[in-house]
């Protein structure tokens, strides 16, 4: 290995600092589900980062280490680990695939010098590869392609190699990053090919192909040893044992525990600092080194007041890196503290107060993020629902209770006018299902850019543009639609002047008439008006929303009505009650529900629909 181990105090630390030219930075991208994760765990495992039997003990799905990543089965975070090949380190930056979640994306492309470009053999590019891969090629790095999955029935790799080479020739800066390499892989089963194998299930093979391309196609990063210490704050970690992490790339000079810095703020400000230790990755743990140099990734403790965004330098020379600037949010909602009736019974952290902690606490880790006080609640804004879902799901698990309102886009005026963002949608559907969507779309005010049938995956293509407003809901009704066989993909592709709003496409609720708990025999006479959200003997209150209505108005009704008992026998009167179990949304869902004057109510055990006013005489009056 280019640095020698050795063991100080109990500690593992690297006393030879690596040889900049035998360093590579690669950032790892793909869309969602092209099997990038998966792709990252064969080069640990294969990398010998692991001892034998942590190998066989260690589980799929490395890098995903957030619950909500593994129960999504996305990238939420982007996060660097590293392997060592012979003498060279390879420093990987796993991004995230969704849309959603591209500010990290963004903010972590500047660490690398090459991209590992991931492709379905069947879907193909999708809309997150252009946006992933456009940026990576404004920033210069060098791309590798990768054809995953090519054990795929349906596999359709010489159209797929196609569809990238016109991506490229869409996308490329500058000639040379129409020269890129290619190579198959089949991810899950860690094997990948320079050439097209043609058994690749009985072709034995490793990742060797991919370590070499990565260290023969990517360029050692461009570094100045000997001048001051500089590195831009891209990432942040924190433990218990060490506080706060501060992870980027060193520009320049090296760094050694004890070295004293500036820490220079987005405001031009300058705190001291001095450095605690200095961190390397390795697989998943760190490795605690004496020196490092530019050009690698490194983490650093002792700097509890760094940011992202925010340059760590020498105090004798403290300049300021170009800050990260990511795109801005699309959508907004409001999120403020429980209002309801059941407020404070749930929840450990119910307050404004703890509740704009937590949320002022994100923005140092959420680059995409932005809170704004509204003085009881808040107004948070991000790059769509997934991201907004995320935030929320995770503050609901960590036992804080609050309410959230519709999401809205977010506007921008140009030249006196408002536009608001407009997205690309492209549905791949069975051809049975064609007319139903476009119907759906057409209400939605869609324009239809493209249609086309793909014989190879057995599916019509179609690619709309349309108003961010109007997309939000479209997943869940084109999935019943559909019967579930609905891909649906988004992407933001600019902003255009803002159109008249659509007329409320959902019928109207059913309402809860008094505060109580449900009864079969009240919610059996419920059924016959529309679909209920609740079982029998569950705790509802007057105003909260308890099924949708077969109608396009609104009906309260009494739930809690038990049935009257007397001492005359009938033929019925032993009769068992039957009822249909009832719709039970997702976090998601419900924000694709609720309507302008209605609210989410959100607590770590229950997730209620509520009308934002529960006095049905003032929510009379505000309509007249």
């Amino acid at each position: 290995m280019a640095g020698f181990i050795r063991l100080v105090q109990g500690k593992i630390m690297q006393n030879i600092p690596q040889d900049p030219s035998k360093i590579r930075n690669i950032a790892v991208i793909a869309h969602v589900d092209h099997g990038k994760t998966t792709l990252i765990d064969g080069l640990l495992k294969q990398s010998k980062t692991f001892r034998d039997n942590q190998a066989e003990m260690s589980q799929t799905l490395i890098m995903d280490s957030l619950d909500q990543e593994r129960e999504r089965g996305i990238t939420i975070t982007a996060k660097v680990t590293a392997v060592q090949h012979g003498d060279y380190r390879i420093n990987i930056i796993d991004t995230p695939g969704h849309a959603d979640f591209s500010g990290e994306v963004e903010r972590t492309l500047n660490m690398a010098d090459g991209c590992l470009l991931i492709v379905d053999a069947v879907e193909g590019p999708m809309p997150q590869t252009k946006f992933v891969l456009e940026k990576a090629l404004e920033n210069n790095l060098s791309p590798i392609v990768v054809i995953n999955k090519i054990d795929k029935t349906g596999a359709r790799i010489a159209e797929v190699e196609d569809e990238l080479a016109d991506l490229f020739l869409e996308l490329a800066v500058h000639e040379d990053q129409l020269h890129y390499p290619v190579y198959y892989a089949i991810g899950r089963e860690g094997k990948a090919w320079k050439d097209l194998p043609s058994d690749p299930l009985n072709s034995a093979a490793g990742l060797d192909a991919i370590f070499e391309a990565i260290i023969s196609v990517v360029p050692a990063p461009s570094v100045e040893l000997d001048a001051p210490f500089q590195m831009l704050v891209t990432a942040l970690a924190w433990d218990n044992f060490k506080g706060k992490y501060a992870i980027g790339r060193i520009t320049r000079g090296r760094i050694h525990p004890e070295d004293n810095v500036v820490l220079i703020k987005k405001d031009g400000s300058y705190t001291r600092s001095k450095i605690g230790s200095v961190y390397a990755s390795q697989g998943l743990n760190r490795i605690e080194e004496s020196v490092a140099v530019a050009g690698d990734i490194v983490q650093l403790t002792g700097i509890d007041e760094a940011k992202i965004g925010e340059t760590i330098a020498d105090p004798d020379k403290p300049d300021a890196l170009p800050t990260i600037e990511v795109e801005a949010p699309t959508l907004e909602i409001y999120l403020g503290p429980n209002t309801s009736p059941f407020k404070g019974l749930e929840g450990a952290f119910t307050t404004s107060r703890q509740i704009g902690e937590r949320l002022f606490r994100e923005l140092e880790v959420n680059v995409g993020l932005r809170v704004r006080d509204d003085g009881i609640g808040f107004t948070v804004s991000g790059r769509g629902e997934l991201h907004l879902g995320v935030l929320i799901e995770t503050m609901r698990r960590e036992g804080y209770e609050f309410e959230v309102g519709r999401p809205r886009v977010v506007t921008k005026i140009e030249g006196g006018v408002e536009h608001e963002p407009i997205e690309e949608v492209i549905i791949e559907i069975p051809g049975e299902y064609a007319g139903a969507v476009q119907m759906e779309l057409g209400q939605r005010r869609a324009k239809l850019k493209e249609q086309f049938a793909s014989a190879s995956k057995g599916v019509i293509k179609l690619v709309y543009e349309m108003p961010t407003r109007n997309v939000l809901g479209l997943k869940s009704t084109l999935m019943t639609t559909t019967k579930g066989t609905v891909v649906l993909n988004t992407l933001v592709v600019g902003y255009e002047p803002t159109a008249p709003s659509l007329k409320q496409l959902r019928n109207g609720a059913l309402i809860a008439y008094e505060t109580g708990v449900t009864m079969p025999y009240s919610l059996e006479t419920a059924e016959s008006r529309g679909t209920l959200f609740v079982g029998p003997s569950e705790k509802v209150y007057a105003g909260q929303i308890i099924g949708l209505n077969n109608r396009s108005e609104d009906l309260e009704i009494n739930v809690c009505k038990a049935k009257h008992l007397t001492n005359m026998r009938s033929k019925s009167s032993d009769g068992t009650v039957q009822l249909t179990p009832p719709v039970v949304f997702s976090l998601e869902q419900c924000l694709d529900f609720i309507e302008n004057d209605e609210l989410l109510e959100v607590t770590p055990t229950h997730l209620r629909l509520r009308k934002r006013e529960l006095d049905p005489l003032k929510r009379k009056r505000q309509k007249i």
